[in-house]
């Protein structure tokens, strides 16, 4: 009975499938039969030359495509029937590399479907991960160069601690003495450089992520140089236009190889378990307690259970999120440097933190003696304190301008791939604007937007949560609630075409090797031409000249190489500079 269901089911398949077959065609045979018809009649209309003109009676033969309109005609309006062994190897070649590539990028979130999001976000938008990696080494820059200015006890653990947190949401708490009394007591000696050492793990080059990488430089190099020699095979399916809009890819991967970013929930979060047992809290009575016995609160925390987090994302620990706390975390960064930096100001100036105590000089250079750092808890909190004239800002020093460096090479790495695709396909008989072309910028568009939507859901996000606990007045609580549900909407938004676009990218690859795109509409680039003037060149062999293809080409290649290893050089040069 299952069988006899399973013939029926068939044979009601059998017309479409049919059907689906049937609208192949071979526009290639059709061009050849209306020609030698036309030789015949001596009728040119609807033939072409090289340049899309009209040919003459005597040259018919010599004539190599058809307007769009005789092609529409006379050919149909279906694809040219795929060679499947030319669809394996072009995908094995051009796309397959990269796709295996895909899981060097560093992950490490708590749940798989975070993983998930995080590679279709890099696919769906290369410039939101180039800007989530140039903007964590431009913070992490930024904060160390800003401690190098103060001298205090532990403040190069601090410097290490905060640029390893980075892929966390790190959490500052002002409400009593915690974080003063966690930069001044030295019983807190040990739990700097215990967390430090803790989160000074190497997530780096292995054999896998060489290998794959190399695969992926070396296919690219081998399939170019095979097209460049024989440009006129499978011009239509050839994937050079794919292999350059996915080359992105290598200084992604490499630039957070050379980061290694600490995003390992589980290894952090232990980490910071296991230093919390060690912090210590000044009290009322010029005591020390552990931090543990007074509250649950923590000075430095990464508060992944929040209930109300400037935006969820900010919550995920795959760096490609970083875009969404990069803002916050910079604005926590600088507290703790603000609370170093008073007390290192208050040392130098030889202010014990015990009121009325006196200044008991080292004898070592640059060592301030541990009775100096103690006091109860007012004085430890009072010791720290900024100036009553000093504003909080809600955004660090220097943010907007960070993030706007921040964003410039990813764009320009983006675009130059992009724009080296559309180089490869749009110089490729025919010339101009085509179903290929638009297909590739397409994906640079969406891939531009989405980086804008999120970078701005996450400008509004951060606004909304540092007014969100202000004193309200009419006109504040419905612009934080406005703010609230525009960055809620922007990243929805943002994430759903990221998913578009990273499924749109593989499918346009696809596309092109099964021969989708090889009809009469495609191949005459009608969408820059207009069908008037357009027309497909179907003959290749010797006929026409390819000297303008082949250095598209070349230029393409040179376009998105020099970018790719600029931005690499450049991730070279930041990493150097900053204690990692």
């Amino acid at each position: 009975m299952r069988d006899t269901n399973m013939i029926r089911f068939f044979l009601l398949l059998l017309p479409f499938i049919e059907g689906a077959y049937a609208s192949y065609i071979n526009i290639t045979d059709c061009f050849i039969k209306f020609r030698a018809n036309a030789n015949q009649s001596l009728d040119t209309s609807g033939l072409v030359n090289a340049n899309g003109g009209s040919v003459l009676p005597s040259d018919i033969m010599n004539a190599i495509g058809l307007t769009y309109e005789m092609c529409l005609s006379q050919c149909g309006s279906g694809t040219q029937s795929p060679t499947w062994a030319n669809v394996s190897q072009q995908f094995g070649a051009w796309l397959l590399p990269y796709l295996a590539l895909i899981s060097q990028l560093p992950f490490g979130a708590k749940h798989k479907v975070d993983n998930l999001m995080s590679a279709i976000l890099t696919i769906g938008s290369p410039v939101l991960a180039g800007y989530s990696m140039i903007l964590t080494i431009l913070n992490a820059n930024w904060i160390s160069r800003r401690f190098d200015t103060i001298s205090f006890p532990n403040t190069k653990d601090a410097v290490r601690i905060l640029i390893s947190l980075q892929q966390h949401p790190l959490r500052i708490t002002h409400e009593g003495p915690l974080l003063s009394s966690l930069v001044v007591l030295p019983q807190n000696d040990d739990w700097w450089p215990t967390i430090a050492d803790c989160l000074d793990y190497v997530h780096t080059w292995s054999i896998a992520s060489v290998t794959s990488i190399a695969w992926v430089v070396v296919a690219y190099l081998l399939t170019v140089a095979s097209s460049l020699s024989d440009v006129p095979s499978n011009i239509n399916s050839n994937g050079q236009g794919t292999g350059s809009v996915w080359l992105w890819l290598i200084p992604i991967v490499i630039g957070w190889l050379q980061l290694s970013p600490k995003c390992d929930y589980a290894r952090v979060k232990k980490a910071m378990e296991n230093a919390d047992a060690m912090a210590s809290v000044a009290t009322a009575d010029h005591g020390v307690a552990a931090a543990s016995d007074i509250s649950d609160k923590r000075a430095l925390s990464i508060d992944i259970n929040t209930e109300d987090p400037s935006s969820p994302d900010e919550m995920l620990t795959p760096p490609v999120f970083n875009y969404a706390r990069a803002i916050s975390w910079s604005r926590s960064a600088e507290d703790v440097f603000n609370t170093f930096r008073i007390a290192s100001n208050n040392a130098r100036s030889h202010v014990p933190v015990k009121t009325g105590a006196p200044w008991i000089n080292a004898n070592r250079r640059n060592f301030i003696e541990p009775s100096n750092r103690e006091g109860n808890a007012s004085e430890v909190e009072a010791y720290c304190r900024l100036p009553r004239y000093a504003v909080r800002s809600p955004w660090a020093t220097g943010m907007f301008f960070r993030m706007f460096v921040a964003s410039l090479l990813p764009l320009a790495l983006q675009w130059a791939t992009t724009g080296a695709a559309v180089l490869v396909v749009y110089f490729t008989p025919t010339v101009g604007l085509g179903c290929r072309s638009l297909g590739y910028l397409i994906y640079g568009a969406f891939a531009t937007m989405i980086w804008a939507m999120l970078v701005i859901s996450s400008i509004l996000s951060h606004f909304a949560f540092s007014h969100s606990d202000r004193p309200r007045s009419t006109f504040s609580s419905p612009t934080v609630r406005l703010a609230k549900v525009v960055s809620n909407l922007l990243r929805w938004g943002g994430k759903l075409l990221a998913i578009i676009n990273a499924i749109w990218i593989i499918a346009a690859g696809m596309l092109q090797f099964t021969s989708v795109y090889d009809n009469c509409y495609c191949n005459s680039s009608v969408l820059g031409r207009g069908a008037q003037y357009a027309y497909d060149i179907i003959v290749m062999d010797g006929l026409v000249d390819l000297s303008q293809t082949k250095a598209a080409w070349f230029g393409a290649l040179a376009l998105a190489g020099s970018t790719s290893l600029g931005f690499i050089f450049y991730m070279s040069l930041l990493t150097d500079l900053v204690p990692l």
